[in-house]
């Protein structure tokens, strides 16, 4: 289904261009609230939560004018992750959630991320009535002056969402005697991480918690994980935490400095889920997923299904397949039994929770090996680039020779102006050569 504001994620892009304006986010809010409103005919409500970018101050406000002008009551909460805006939505009761973030992207993009009064992301059915509204005349949408939207700031999102994290586990769970590094990437967690870990007791060593608007994701968090493994190693931790800018992603460090992401996670996870009886169905990985961690699932005989890019596709095979466990090698990992999308935190904790018997992180993750696999992002002018007969060759050509050796998978990404490429295989000559074709064709 082809969306003409949506991508795989939301809506995301530069600030002050096309999409990422003033102007477009009340039209997204006005478009929205209209939608939510006329599935009943009373007032309703919308809570916005938002990452730390600077250009949250200016997009927020013309957010929540379009909300308002349609009849929709507003409450802000302010920076918190998405899965906390995404809980909360379903404990307030409210009839949409909206997430102000570009997620792991530089502070210069934005955008937004909608979710439902389940607390599930819109499907794309929903997404194109909301586009379909957003072409529409404003004049149309707009509400008469008695019946406009309240809007009201809440200043406990963040207790909030802590004390839902907290309700998961045991009361008697502590973190007393560990020592945890956490990477806030100066994004949406920065509140919500270091004071959840310091309640259950641990000594923490927080970084990528001073954001300034600018710094959102920049050396820091989950998209540059050498940050985290150096503190790792600088104050001997037991293990290191390492967050995107809206909190939905994780990626790990072990006690010795091993870079931890989401596929060692989610195996590690499945392994004990299913010794424990947990695991249900199976493991919803994607195309990006790597091939030992297919091989692992394989081996211990624990069902692995591929879906899209994206953790909203990963959420819908999970539902449809009843499974309550799936994730992308990004760390966006979603605990099926806990929460509705990808949160990094919650799924930190659920890490920990496995650790409290003092097992050692390096003992519990590197579960299967790796099959090299290299990623290369083109960025190009239009992503419709790789329908051209000549790319569609390229392609067709690597296919053809690392076919029985390997994987490769060549998309447009769904969030920024780039081609991913994607080719594993443990002949590192034939993954190279394969990737130089495309590439040279693409530019």
């Amino acid at each position: 289904m082809t969306k003409k504001y949506f991508g795989t994620d939301g809506i995301r892009g530069p600030v002050n261009q096309e999409k990422i304006n003033g102007e477009m986010f009340f039209k997204f809010g006005l478009a929205a609230g209209t939608f939510f409103k006329n599935q009943k005919k009373t007032k309703q409500t919308a809570i916005i939560a938002k990452d730390t970018r600077l250009s949250g101050y200016t997009l927020e406000p013309a957010l929540v004018s379009g909300l308002a002008s349609a009849g929709m009551h507003v409450f802000t909460l302010g920076p918190l992750p998405t899965n906390g805006l995404a809980m909360l939505t379903k404990s307030m009761k409210a009839n949409m959630g909206i997430m102000i973030t570009a997620s792991h992207n530089p502070y210069h993009d934005n955008g937004l991320k909608l979710f439902g009064p389940d607390g599930l992301k819109l499907s794309d059915k929903i997404e194109k009535k909301i586009e379909t509204l957003i072409d529409q005349k404003t004049i149309t949408q707009l509400s008469k002056p008695k019946v406009l939207g309240r809007v009201k700031r809440l200043e406990n999102g963040t207790d909030e969402y802590i004390k839902i994290l907290r309700k998961n586990f045991p009361r008697n769970f502590s973190l007393k005697g560990l020592k945890i590094v956490i990477d806030c990437a100066n994004g949406a967690s920065y509140k919500s991480g270091p004071t959840l870990l310091k309640i259950l007791g641990a000594k923490v060593i927080a970084t990528g918690i001073k954001p300034n608007g600018l710094n959102i994701n920049y050396k820091c968090g989950s998209t540059f994980p050498k940050k985290i493994q150096a503190v790792v190693k600088k104050y001997k931790a037991h293990l290191g935490i390492s967050l995107d800018g809206d909190g939905d992603r994780v990626i790990m460090s072990d006690e010795k400095g091993n870079i931890i992401d989401g596929d060692q996670i989610i195996a590690a996870l499945a392994k004990r889920w299913k010794n424990k009886k947990m695991l249900r169905g199976g493991v919803i990985g994607t195309l990006m997923s790597n091939y030992g961690l297919e091989k692992f699932f394989k081996r211990n005989k624990i069902r692995f299904l591929r879906a899209d890019v994206g953790d909203r596709y990963v959420k819908e095979k999970m539902k449809k397949n009843k499974f309550n466990l799936g994730g992308e090698q990004s760390g966006h990992i979603i605990l099926g039994k806990f929460a509705t999308t990808g949160d990094g935190l919650l799924v930190a904790l659920e890490i920990l929770f496995s650790l409290r018997k003092g097992k050692k992180a390096s003992k519990f993750f590197n579960v299967f090996k790796q099959t090299p696999q290299i990623l290369e992002n083109v960025e190009v002018k239009d992503k419709n680039i790789i329908d051209n007969i000549n790319c569609k060759k390229a392609i067709k050509f690597a296919s053809k020779i690392i076919n029985g050796k390997g994987r490769l998978l060549v998309r447009k990404s769904g969030t920024e102006s780039k081609i991913r490429i994607m080719i594993e295989s443990n002949n590192k000559k034939l993954n190279k050569r394969c990737i130089d074709i495309i590439k040279r064709t693409i530019k």
